[in-house]
């Protein structure tokens, strides 16, 4: 399955914000920062990963679902939807 890298963009733009909050988040955590502080931001991390990762599923199963090839089938494309919940 190759991904339509116009649907991609805006994914990698996602993924790249998420490793600059992480990076924060560790900085924080070395400089001892409050502990809700953290937290809020891990928060925001995981969630930032979890839409990348739904976006990256969702364009998956349209190419597969409109493709002649079909290179993964729909309980393929369950299991890899599940690993994200």
């Amino acid at each position: 399955m190759d991904l339509n890298p116009d649907d991609m963009t805006p994914v990698v733009n996602r993924l790249k914000r998420a490793q600059g909050q992480l990076a924060a988040v560790t900085r924080m955590i070395e400089e001892g920062k409050d502990c809700k502080a953290v937290v809020t931001q891990l928060s925001a991390v995981s969630k930032a990963l979890d839409r990348a990762g739904f976006a990256i599923i969702a364009s998956g199963m349209e190419q597969c679902m409109t493709s002649p090839e079909k290179d993964l089938d729909r309980k393929e494309l369950e299991k890899l939807f599940l690993t994200l919940a």
